[in-house]
C-alpha cells in the first residue's frame, strides 16, 4: 500500500478534505525546489505533487509550461527528479508523492526501470496526462508491482458512459479536471463541480480530488466542501516565478501561500 490511502483515510477520520500542492521539479532549479519541497507539508500540504518536466506539455497552461522551460534549462531530467524525492525522502517518509508528466519522457526512460525506481525513490502514485485508458495496460503492470498508484484524470465531459473506462485501473485517488481546457486559465462553476463528483461517486469508492483553476483559499474552500481534496498549481507556480524573476528564493513565500489554502480548507466544513 502507498502512503496515499492511509492519508486519505487520516483526512476522513479528522472530517476535512486534503490540500493537494503541485510544482515542477527543478523549477527554477534544483537547489530552490528543493527547499521549496522541503517546507510544504510542514506548511498544510497533505499531498505533494511534483511536475516532470517536457518539452511538450500540452494539457497545460502558460504558467506551468512556463514552469517547465525554467526546470528544462536548469538540466532538470527525470533522474534528477527521482533523485530530489530520494532527497526530500530523507526528511519525510509520511507525505505522499505523485508525480505529474506526460508518458514520452517515461517511456523513452524505460517504464519498467522508471517504476523500479520511482518506488525506490519514495514515490507513490503516479497521474500521466496523455496515457489514453485505452492503452493503461501498457504501464500498469509495472506500477503495480513496485506498489505505484496510476491516478486517471476525469474531466467535464466524462460521462456515466465513459467513466468506468477511464476508472479502469485507477487507485489512490481520481483527479478531476474542474474545466474543459489547460490549466490556470479560469475557475469551474461550484455547481459544475459537485455534479461531476456526484457522477464520479456512482463509479467508484476513491477519494475524489478536484482541480484546475483553484487559486485562492476561499475557492479552495468552496471545493473542500464538495470533494476529498484540493488542488492548487498555477497560483504556487506562480508565486515561484515572480520570485524567479526577481532572483529571489521562493521557498518562504510559497510556504506561507501553502499555509493560508491549507487554512481555508481547514475550515471549510
Amino acid at each position: 500500500m502507498s502512503r496515499i490511502q492511509p492519508r486519505f483515510a487520516e483526512l476522513k477520520q479528522a472530517g476535512r478534505a486534503g490540500l493537494v500542492t503541485f510544482v515542477m521539479a527543478g523549477d527554477p532549479d534544483m537547489g530552490y525546489f528543493d527547499a521549496i519541497l522541503a517546507g510544504m507539508a510542514k506548511s498544510g500540504a497533505d499531498v505533494l505533487e511534483i511536475g516532470m518536466p517536457f518539452s511538450d506539455p500540452m494539457a497545460d497552461g502558460p504558467a506551468i509550461q512556463a514552469a517547465g522551460l525554467r526546470a528544462l534549462k536548469s538540466g532538470t531530467k527525470l533522474a534528477h527528479v527521482l533523485a530530489a524525492v530520494s532527497r526530500f525522502r530523507k526528511l519525510d517518509d509520511v507525505t505522499p508523492i505523485v508525480l505529474m508528466g506526460y508518458y514520452n519522457p517515461i517511456y523513452s526512460y524505460d517504464i519498467e526501470r522508471f517504476a523500479k525506481e520511482a518506488s525506490s525513490a519514495g514515490v507513490d502514485g503516479v497521474i500521466l496526462v496523455d496515457l489514453p485508458p485505452e492503452e493503461v495496460g501498457e504501464c500498469l503492470p509495472f506500477l503495480r508491482e513496485h506498489g505505484l498508484d496510476l491516478i486517471r484524470l476525469t474531466t467535464p465531459t466524462s460521462d456515466d458512459a465513459r467513466l468506468p473506462k477511464v476508472l479502469e485501473g485507477a487507485s489512490g485517488f481520481v483527479y478531476h479536471v474542474a474545466i474543459a481546457g489547460i490549466t490556470g486559465t479560469r475557475s469551474a462553476e461550484t455547481g459544475d463541480v459537485a455534479e461531476a463528483v456526484a457522477r464520479i461517486r456512482r463509479h467508484t469508492d476513491l477519494p475524489v480530488a478536484v482541480g484546475f483553476g483553484i487559486r485562492t483559499p476561499e475557492q479552495a474552500a468552496a471545493i473542500a466542501r464538495i470533494a476529498d481534496a484540493a488542488v492548487v498549481g498555477s497560483a504556487i507556480v506562480d508565486t515561484i516565478a515572480k520570485h524567479a524573476e526577481a532572483r529571489e528564493n521562493p521557498a518562504e513565500a510559497v510556504h506561507a501561500q501553502v499555509a493560508a489554502l491549507a487554512t481555508g480548507i481547514h475550515g471549510a466544513r
